[in-house]
């Protein structure tokens, strides 16, 4: 190769590198700080942007995203003496790019600092147990005292997180056995208030039951009686539809003396006044009509067509009319052993 074509290769390697120079092309959401023979002149905006080569250099590539940065546990005295440890999560935003880079060395290591200074500030006037329950309270002002401490710094702190707060271990055995304890109380006073509703329940269910059973007894000898009352006035209809005569009632009579003599407890056994009477009623039956003439009876007339008589009243009803035709028959003059049998 003759010094002319290695001429014209030094030149074509010149102009790309000044063409490389010369031209930058920034990405969305960056800030290119541009500096010329050592002094700020621009920042570059995103999008292809031209400089001056071998006197414009860039000083920093700023991101302008919203950045997140986990900081390490931080030991914090609280109120009470007691160390804890912290993790925080700080969230941020550039907002002055130049501000970054020139007003402080490294913002990244100055706003952990400051996140540590105010942390033990703010929960260094806070008790343990305040600290373990107030975490909004706490994000709330470090949020507030990082924001306006790194406003200068071109920073803006749009949130800051306690991830996590460790107490010592002696302190979270004793919280745990308080939580515990404490578990174990709100447990009794359901299982008691659990006991005391199914005690109210089960006497109100008692209550109930006996109400109910009351009413079905009252009911049942409501019925009871309308139905005793109803057989009664059956019974009285049949007796008087038969129109029963004094010698049937006076045989009726004598067949019941031996039922009151019945029973081992009967040493002494009286002889009612109207037996008397009875034996006379009877003697007459068997010995014929009175010479005064036949007695005239008296007609008893019952309705009982409102009655409404059941089989064993229709019964009883028969049965009257049968004795009463009976005792008829004894009237007219028929023999003593026709007479139906007196009970044992």
């Amino acid at each position: 190769m003759d010094a002319v074509g290695i001429l014209l290769l030094i030149v074509a390697i010149f102009f790309i590198i000044v063409l490389f120079r010369s031209i930058k092309i920034v990405p969305q959401q960056w800030n290119y700080i541009i500096e010329r023979l050592g002094k700020y002149r621009r920042t570059l905006e995103p999008g292809p942007r031209l400089l001056v080569p071998f006197v414009d250099n860039v000083r920093a590539k700023v991101d302008l995203r919203e950045r997140v940065v986990n900081f390490p546990p931080q030991p914090v005295i609280t109120a009470d003496n007691l160390g804890v440890q912290i993790d925080t999560v700080l969230y941020y935003i550039i907002t002055q790019p130049t501000a970054a880079v020139y007003n402080i060395d490294d913002y990244l290591a100055g706003v952990e600092q400051l996140t540590t200074t105010t942390l033990r500030n703010v929960v260094g006037s806070m008790d343990l147990e305040k600290t373990l329950t107030s975490r909004e309270e706490i994000n709330a002002r470090l949020a507030a005292e990082l924001d306006k401490a790194t406003d200068k710094w071109g920073l803006k702190v749009t949130r800051v997180e306690l991830r996590s707060i460790e107490p010592p271990l002696s302190i979270r055995d004793a919280m745990e056995k308080q939580m515990r304890a404490e578990r174990d109380r709100r447990a009794a006073i359901l299982n008691a208030e659990g006991t005391k509703r199914s005690s109210i329940l089960m006497a109100e269910g008692e209550q109930q039951s006996a109400v109910l059973r009351a009413k079905g007894e009252r009911d049942a000898a409501v019925l009871r009686a309308d139905g005793e009352a109803k057989a009664i006035q059956t019974v009285f209809a049949a007796i008087h539809n038969a129109k029963p005569t004094d010698r049937l009632l006076t045989y009726q009579y004598l067949q019941t003396l031996p039922t009151i003599a019945q029973g081992d407890a009967n040493k002494v056994w009286v002889i009612p006044a109207e037996l008397t009477k009875a034996l006379g009623g009877i003697g007459n039956a068997f010995g014929g009509a009175d010479s005064s003439g036949p007695a005239q009876e008296e007609e008893v007339e019952v309705d009982t067509s409102a009655l409404e008589l059941d089989d064993s009243a229709a019964q009883a009803l028969e049965a009257a009319q049968q004795a009463a035709r009976e005792v008829q028959d004894l009237g007219e003059g028929k023999t003593r052993d026709e007479l139906p049998p007196a009970p044992a």
